[in-house]
């Protein structure tokens, strides 16, 4: 165990006064309690745990308490903010506290650690893309004195008191000592020189001890009494410095470009990607979801975010040529007309999925025996056999059945691993095929594997992409159908990307049934997410405080509610003077509006679609009372002959004749209700009397914005915290959209990194995001996959344009129709001179510094448009990775930027040689007090201070 905090002495002894001390202002009816790996502190369950005791000190409310331990007790801990039944409202974020009490204090002794609670951003350094990558050293510290030893041992006699000081600087650089300085004669009087070297004790952690007198007249709460401690142990948390800040570039894995590609982006192009990264100042690149989507096998399964498996890789990204060193000159041929002919101008998603599978086929009858017999294969199957059995056999019966659909399957539409183990078994008739997916999949893993370690090499982040849901015909909801709610789809209610909102046809999950193991799916999804990354970006994190559910027979996201919620119970509604519940809840048709909306022809459309139940007054017929119904229906050859009007018009009308409801009746539980999104936009609300207008209004505002907030924020504080500690990866939340008050302050405790992109503000009163004004806990870009490039938003609005060019750039003149690299410039200065601990650009929006790469019409670098829930994910760069690195001007501009607004840059080869070259010059100017290293000099408190308040 890890010596934190502790300490050495002369005399083995029985017992120890163990004393915890924590600044903490809680809520009314919440306490604070410590909870240990040890019994005397709950063994970790919190119910058990010491419960600490308020008292004010000042402004500052400190949570205190103590325990009697053995001579050489040792434990991990935590803080906890719990309710009056010690239910948890709050944990600590980032590591366990560690401590070892070592034999020789004497009996009855008092030792004290002051902490202070940590939260999610205290825990950042540590995760795996600062501590692995960017702050990973290629050298080492030592470690001088184990965390916890005593350099000096108190004077028995003397009334003296030892405080360690603790500090984390996960940031030093090589050749740098730590100073603790203070008003004291020990500290140095605020001299560098004269100050308290603090001793690396590994984990970035610093730290010293010294002796102090202890009396009446110092400031720090140390008295005369008998039960003052003798031994203080004080964190001080992270080194007070500038926050670190850095670039990064995004760019889905399918639009990259290569000279050796076939067709799309390869994950072993990522390494040319990164070496453009750091030779233009970025220290991240980030891909969209990269797994295996191969539901339907057509071009629908570009749609990366649609996962077949949550764990498998998506044979699209493989590099055939790198299969085997050993292939055959037949196939080499193939090959290379395959890379001519799916070289064109977007990716064609059906012919290269067909021509890279046919390719490894044949190079896998060659050489299966070698490979699935190898060491390496070996290693690679046991340590991922729970889910690629499954996924193998998945996609054998997929191809079998001729359909994903596995409901289907006949007696597989049930998985049990008796039924999978006798699919899968050496003796069975399909071996073979099932192996070509085992071999498929390792050689994913190797090619991934090469990049990403390539990244953490040049000190580049690969952050990844973590989808909000899974196809419904997968891996996962044939696996795990209890973890899933089957009979709904996942959406977002109508925000800037849609007005109408969005149908992402993902079943929901069964948060309840997914608790039961501590959420192990999304662990393991985590886990294996961490192989390759070291950030990721959890997609509409919204969806752990609510997802927006929809009926399974839905095809527009409209007509939603969020789960959970508290939805209006009927007793409620009756209490307001509300009554008529068909009337409410059933879709609203008179006769007046079928002849607005349909015109001449309303009258086949009635007959047609609805039933006149009451002079004038009209509901759907059974078979097209649903979106899906309705689209069915309108597909046959019968109805579609006799539209007078196009088929996509009649289907919206019939949509909004069915979507014209004022609440929506729980298909659970008929007692409660939920208002449809957008009431007073419905001819349903308009034509009731006003006091249920006015009663609908006030219950549609206390829904959507006030009733759900903490049950939304206990939500999120259930699961999120789990993905978080699931893996070391640098977490990043997508928070675009209809953003609850309860979000952000969760994103803020837990660490997590929100996204701003400057079109779609959070600040309701303004149309632009002021970047100067982002929190630094965010990422900032122009700019994202699901709108369009900074080049086509430029372009599609006029009068926009000049609004940006007049309230953002400050210029009364009429901006250029198209977005000249000066434009562009502008706005990407603005972002990398942002507080944002992350600027990370689109490459689209990168290429539009140069007019070289401006001649593609900027309508067609659109990664997705999130209104065509069909939309074809197939852009590919017009420019190779090889030509943009040999492209030393744009890769300068890049660079100057990020270096120019302060942000951190990885140092490449030529910037090595510099350095070493200079290194002697600049060294006598960091040289400091001994001539021979750099100080950190932390000062106590931050601040100069009062002689021993600052200890």
């Amino acid at each position: 165990m890890v010596n934190l905090g502790l300490f050495s002495g002369a005399k083995s002894m029985k017992s120890v006064n163990l004393s915890f001390r924590l600044p903490y202002q809680t809520h009314w009816g919440q306490s604070l309690l410590v909870c240990g790996s040890e019994p005397v502190l709950g063994s970790w369950n919190v119910k058990k745990g010491l419960l600490l005791s308020p008292i004010h000190e000042g402004d500052e409310l400190i949570w205190s308490g103590g325990v009697s331990v053995p001579s050489g007790f040792g434990c991990e801990y935590s803080y906890y903010v719990v309710d009056d039944d010690k239910n948890v409202v709050r944990s600590e974020m980032g590591m366990k506290r560690k401590l070892v009490l070592a034999e020789g204090i004497q009996d009855g002794e008092v030792v004290e650690f002051h902490d202070l609670w940590q939260t999610g951003s205290d825990d950042l350094p540590f995760r795996s893309a600062f501590k692995n990558v960017i702050f990973n050293r290629s050298w080492a510290l030592n470690i001088e004195t184990p965390l916890g030893a005593i350099q000096n041992k108190l004077d028995e006699e003397a009334e003296t008191v030892l405080i360690q000081f603790k500090i984390c600087c996960p940031t030093i650089e090589e050749d740098t000592s730590v100073y603790v300085i203070g008003s004291h004669v020990k500290l140095g009087k605020w001299k560098v020189q004269d100050g308290l070297k603090l001793s690396y004790a590994g984990d970035s952690i610093w730290q010293g001890n010294f002796s102090l007198e202890s009396g009446p007249n110092r400031e720090l709460a140390v008295g005369s009494s008998k039960n003052q401690p003798r031994y203080i142990f004080l964190s001080d948390g992270m080194f007070r410095a500038l926050p670190w800040r850095g670039a990064g570039v995004s760019i889905p894995m399918f639009s990259v470009r290569s000279e050796s590609d076939l067709g799309v982006g390869e994950f072993l192009d990522l390494k040319l990607l990164v070496d453009w990264a750091v030779d233009s100042g970025f220290h991240l690149v980030q891909l969209l979801p990269i797994n295996d989507t191969s539901v339907n096998g057509m071009w629908w399964d570009s749609y990366p975010y649609s996962s077949l498996s949550v764990c498998a890789l998506h044979p699209l990204y493989l590099r055939v040529q790198a299969l085997s060193e050993n292939i055959q000159d037949d196939i080499k041929e193939e090959i290379q007309k395959a890379k001519q002919r799916l070289d064109g101008k977007d990716v064609d998603y059906e012919a290269t999925m067909a021509t890279k599978l046919s390719i490894a086929k044949k190079v896998f009858s060659q050489e299966k025996d070698l490979i699935l017999n190898s060491k390496s294969f070996q290693k690679f199957f046991s340590e991922n056999e729970d889910w690629l059995k499954p996924y193998a056999a998945f996609c054998f019966l997929r191809d079998f059945f001729e359909t994903s659909d596995h409901s289907q399957w006949g007696r597989f539409s049930q998985y049990s691993e008796d039924k999978l183990e006798k699919l899968i078994a050496k003796e069975s008739l399909h071996y073979e095929v099932i192996c070509f997916h085992y071999y498929i999949q390792f050689h994913l893993h190797l090619q991934l594997s090469e990049a990403a370690g390539y990244a953490r090499k040049k000190g580049v982040v690969l952050k990844g992409d973590l989808p909000i849901g899974v196809d419904r015909n997968s891996v996962d909801t044939w696996v795990y159908p209890n973890l899933f709610r089957m009979n709904t789809a996942t959406g977002a209610p109508p925000d800037y990307f849609d007005k109408n909102g969005q149908n992402w046809g993902f079943p929901t999950y069964n948060w309840e049934e997914m608790s039961k193991d501590n959420y192990a799916w999304w662990r393991a999804r985590l886990t294996q997410m961490a192989k390759y990354f070291t950030a990721y970006r959890i997609d509409h994190i919204l969806g752990f405080f609510r997802i927006w559910e929809l009926p399974e027979h839905a095809i527009t996201g409209l007509v939603g509610k969020f789960r959970p919620s508290i939805p209006l119970s009927q007793e409620e509604l009756e209490r307001e003077g509300l009554w008529d519940f068909d009337r409410l809840s059933r879709p609203y048709i008179r006769q007046e509006s079928l002849q607005d909306k349909f015109g001449s022809y309303w009258t086949f459309i009635a007959s047609t679609f609805l039933n006149e139940y009451h002079k004038g007054c009209y509901e759907f017929k059974e078979d097209c009372n649903t979106e899906k119904k309705i689209a069915a229906k309108l597909k046959s050859s019968a109805e579609r002959s006799l539209l007078l009007e196009s088929e996509d018009k009649t289907r919206r009308g019939l949509f909004d004749l069915l979507q014209n409801i004022v609440l929506i009746r729980d298909p659970e539980d008929p007692r409660k209700f939920y208002p449809r999104f957008n009431i007073e936009d419905t001819s349903s609300f308009k034509d009731l009397d006003d006091h249920s207008k006015n009663v609908l209004k006030r219950l549609y505002y206390d829904y959507y914005f006030h009733r759900q907030e903490n049950l939304w924020r206990q939500n999120a504080l259930k699961t999120l915290p789990v993905l978080m500690n699931s893996s070391d990866m640098l977490a990043c939340g997508e928070d675009l959209g209809l953003i609850p008050s309860c979000v952000h302050p969760v994103m803020q405790e837990l660490g997590l990194i929100g996204l701003r992109i400057q079109r779609m503000p959070s600040e309701p009163d303004l149309e632009f995001g002021i970047p100067s004004q982002y929190s630094y806990m965010t990422v900032c870009a122009p700019s994202c996959h699901d709108c369009s490039t900074l080049r086509a938003w430029w372009e599609e609005d006029e009068e926009r344009r000049q609004r940006f060019f007049k309230n953002v750039v400050g210029s009364d003149v009429v901006p250029p129709s198209e977005c000249v690299p000066e434009i562009a410039y502008f706005i990407i200065r603005q972002h990398v001179e942002a507080p944002s601990m992350w600027a990370i650009f689109p490459l689209q929006d990168l290429l539009a510094l140069k007019e070289d790469y401006t001649k593609r019409p900027a309508a067609e670098e659109t990664i997705n448009d999130p209104t065509n829930p069909k939309h074809y994910w197939r852009f590919r760069t017009h420019v190779t990775l090889e030509s943009l690195i040999k492209d030393n001007e744009l890769k300068s501009t890049i660079k100057g930027l990020v270096k120019g607004s302060g942000r951190s840059h990885p140092v490449g080869e030529n910037e090595v040689q510099a350095k070493e070259e200079s290194a002697a010059t600049t060294a006598q100017t960091q040289q400091v007090a001994t001539g021979k290293e750099k100080l950190l000099v932390t000062q106590l408190n931050g601040v100069p201070q009062k002689e021993i308040s600052a200890v």
